[in-house]
Formats: structure tokens, sequence, C-alpha cells
């Protein structure tokens, strides 16, 4: 059994969610004169690669230290929806039940694509990464909980649409593209689409259903989109933690790995070396072209 990594690098120019505390590291100690290297480091939950806990929108829910390994790892799905839904777009079960089967239970990983925009690839654009992704409406909220899935993960900032959060309101150059592609696409205004009922569901109304999600996924993601495979979320054992950074994984067979490493082997890597499809980048900016013209 070998690991594909789904984590993104961290480090001090990971973009935390908006307003959140970055990564801050500080040197106490170094080898000369104290004869070991030893940092400090601050940072909120909400960076890099991590879980959301229930308690994070959901006071009796769970802490991070509860959650019991058999629910972070488990069997699950990769879905690749870069090819239907960029910026500020809304998708849909169907859209991912078109593409890979989800069974009962699964976890279920969300491919927008949006992390080629994460700060570590050469197409970085953090604005894009955390405030035009594309999102759920509350169908698709209400198929995760008819299917049980265990969690969700997604490659970019929030599991939520950015336009059914308080960014709506931080980012007003931005809320008016999104006015934009909603009145043409569904035509309806963004405030009425995403009224205050549906505020930020996919937590709000998840997390006391035990479904909570990673969000900022990355890595090689792109070597395994619609496929299935066992998949690990693994947090810190952290008693009253809301969330966790924490590394995210899929485990394949031995020969599977050596085919996925071939396959890497002919793609352009990202400065550390994480694979990219530059396929997904060109669908996206087509995407989104069409819907802001």
């Amino acid at each position: 059994m070998k690991v594909i990594d789904f984590t993104i690098p961290l480090g001090i120019g990971t973009p935390p969610w908006p307003t959140y505390e970055p990564l801050q590291v500080k040197y106490f100690k170094r080898l000369a004169p104290n004869g070991a290297n030893g940092q400090l480091v601050t940072h909120s939950n909400h960076l890099g690669t991590h879980l959301d806990g229930e308690i994070h929108f959901f006071t009796p829910g769970k802490d991070m230290a509860q959650l019991d390994m058999d629910f972070l790892v488990n069997d699950g799905v990769i879905v690749d929806l870069s090819d239907v839904a960029g910026d500020y777009d809304v998708y849909t079960s169907k859209m991912v039940e078109e593409r890979v089967e989800v069974k009962e239970g699964d976890i279920l990983i969300i491919h927008t694509g949006y992390h080629h925009f994460g700060w570590d690839h050469n197409t970085a654009d953090e604005i894009r990464y955390m405030v035009k992704h594309p999102g759920p409406d509350r169908e698709f909220a209400e198929w995760a909980k008819a299917k049980k899935l265990r969690w969700i993960g997604v490659d970019c900032g929030s599991a939520d649409h950015p336009m059914n959060t308080i960014v709506r309101n931080w980012m007003p150059r931005q809320a008016k593209e999104a006015e934009k592609v909603f009145q043409k696409k569904f035509g309806k205004p963004l405030a009425e689409f995403f009224d205050d009922s549906k505020y930020q569901l996919m937590h709000i109304e998840m997390f006391p259903h035990g479904i909570i999600h990673a969000e900022c996924l990355g890595g090689d993601i792109d070597l395994l989109l619609n496929q299935r495979a066992q998949i690990g979320f693994f947090p810190w054992r952290f008693v009253d933690g809301e969330a966790s950074i924490g590394r995210c994984v899929a485990f394949v067979d031995d020969d599977r790995y050596e085919e996925l490493m071939a396959k890497k082997a002919t793609m352009p890597k990202t400065k550390h070396g994480d694979a990219v499809d530059p396929s997904h980048v060109e669908s996206l900016n087509k995407l989104s072209a069409a819907l802001l013209e």
C-alpha cells in the first residue's frame, strides 16, 4: 500500500481563510549558541489543508479529539468538476453523479480545480482561490445527508460558495461580478439565490448531522480524478479543537501507485513537486469567460 498526498504545502505564504490569523514562525533558539534550533509557531486553525470540526459551528458537537479513525479513514471517491463549474458557479449532486458513483457512507472529495490558483502554483491567484470558486446550494447538502457521507473535501477556500459567506460583504467588487453570473445563469439576483435562510449551509446545516469537511486540498490530487480510493484525513487529536491543520491522503496498492508515478513523471510540477494538469486551468478560464462576458 502506498500514499498519494492531497495536502498543500504550508508556510508563511499560505493564505488563511480571509481575516483569520496567518502562520507566523520565529526562532527562539539557534544551533549557535544553544546547540539546537527551536521555533515558535502561531496560527489559526483555518489555514492550509485543514479539517473543520463540528464545534466550529455547532456548540454541542464533537471536538477534533472525538473523531474516530474509522470515521477519518474510509472508502471514498474523488470527483472532477473543473469541466463544468467556473468562477462563482454552483455545482450540484447531478454533476457529481454524472462523473462518479457515490456510495452511501463514502468520503467525497470535490476537485473544483481551484487548487491551481493556490499560493504554490505558477497560476496562483489568491482572490480567485478564496473568493471566486464554485460552491453548492441546499440541494447538494440535502443529497449529501441522504447519502450519509462521512465527510467532504474541497480543493478551494471553503466548502460553501464564497458568496454564501461573509466574503460577499468583504469583497464588493467580486460580489458585483457574481451578481452578473447569477442573473445570467439562474435568472435571480445573488441575494435571492443565497438568501439568509441558506447562509453558510455547508457549515450550519451539515455539522449538526456530523457531516464535516476538509478545505484547501491539493497536492497530487490531479492524479486520482474520477476514481475511487481509500481516503484519510489526519488532524491533531485536539481536545476542544474546533478545527485542525492536517494531512489528507489517498491509499492505493503498489501496482496502481507505480502507474500513477509514471503518469506524474510526464506532468508539469509545482515548485514543491506536485503534479499539475494544465487542462483544468484552461477549462476553468473558458467556463468563467463565458459566464462573465
